[in-house]
């Protein structure tokens, strides 16, 4: 198994809102790390794979709703790598299937569902040995692929940036990108997180559980901004899809409005308030999502 990744762009941002505030922005492209295990999802898995080979299991299960980037990525990876995979899916049954689901399929994926109230408690032990009743041994990964394994790849990013920065920021779902970004850094320049989902107060939490699990000890050079969700998760208004258009038009970069769409209009708005000094340098993690492509084409 070669778990290799291609190496990705740094691709630095002219624009004259940035000139004016004399704040330098720089986007780490993640998502052309590979074709199809896109973005820091990438990262994600590298490790649980490969402890996944080393136990001798040759199923991997995981949990994510219909649309779940998570979900895709896994799916891909087992075909990639030689494993079978299990997605657990949020909800009812789809027929047909959606596009993230169907290509899950086509690439081996096996599909199980469980209803809200029940995946509400996919951690407990109680569903746990109902899917082990089921399935047989399996290798599990958690919904979004956040444990420490996935911190131990995140923070490999870090390392892989060649240009010299003074802040780092990611779009947060479950606070283990953001962890393994304020892992890598090791207490040096500042961890932005920007939280894409509503009430996000708990994912520091989350970090802070992330980072200790990962390597036992905590930092005070990182900040989780909590005003740039729109509403929920997935969730966008026409200012949002507005800000995404003219960003992929004037830059080339696509974007779409559940992690990166929010994250660069965060970015842009905290710049024009005059939140970073000048002469500051931002490194922007593009996460990938949707595979590279923008949401609204």
């Amino acid at each position: 198994m070669l778990l290799i990744a291609h190496p990705t762009p740094i691709q630095e941002i002219h624009d004259a809102r940035l000139e004016q505030a004399g704040v330098r922005l720089l986007i780490k492209r993640l998502g052309l790390v590979h074709p199809l295990i896109s973005g820091n999802k990438w990262y994600k898995l590298k490790y649980n794979l490969l402890a996944a080979r080393e136990q001798g299991c040759e199923t991997v299960l995981s949990f994510g709703g219909a649309y779940s980037n998570h979900i895709h990525a896994l799916a891909a990876a087992g075909h990639e790598y030689g494993f079978k995979t299990i997605g657990v899916i949020r909800g009812e049954a789809h027929c047909p299937l959606n596009a993230t689901l169907q290509f899950a399929v086509d690439h081996g994926m096996r599909l199980t569902y469980l209803n809200r109230e029940d995946y509400r408690r996919k951690a407990s032990a109680e569903i746990i040995e109902k899917l082990k009743a089921g399935f047989g041994y399996f290798y599990l990964i958690p919904e979004g692929g956040s444990n420490a394994l996935a911190v131990k790849g995140c923070a490999e990013i870090v390392s892989d940036i060649d240009e010299s920065f003074d802040v780092i920021a990611c779009a947060c779902g479950t606070g283990g990108t953001l962890a393994g970004l304020i892992a890598g850094l090791e207490g040096k320049r500042r961890a932005l997180g920007i939280a894409v989902l509503k009430g996000g107060g708990f994912l520091s939490d989350e970090v802070t559980k992330f980072l200790q699990m990962a390597i036992g000890r905590q930092y005070e050079n990182w900040q989780m901004v909590l005003d740039y969700h729109f509403g929920g998760y997935a969730k966008t208004n026409a200012e949002l899809i507005a800000f995404i258009r003219q960003f992929e038009t004037e830059h080339g970069i696509p974007l779409e409005q559940v992690y990166t769409g929010k994250l660069m209009y965060a970015l842009f708005d905290m710049i024009a308030r005059g939140e970073f000094e000048r002469g500051t340098s931002i490194v922007a993690v593009h996460t990938g999502g949707l595979q590279g492509r923008s949401s609204l084409s």
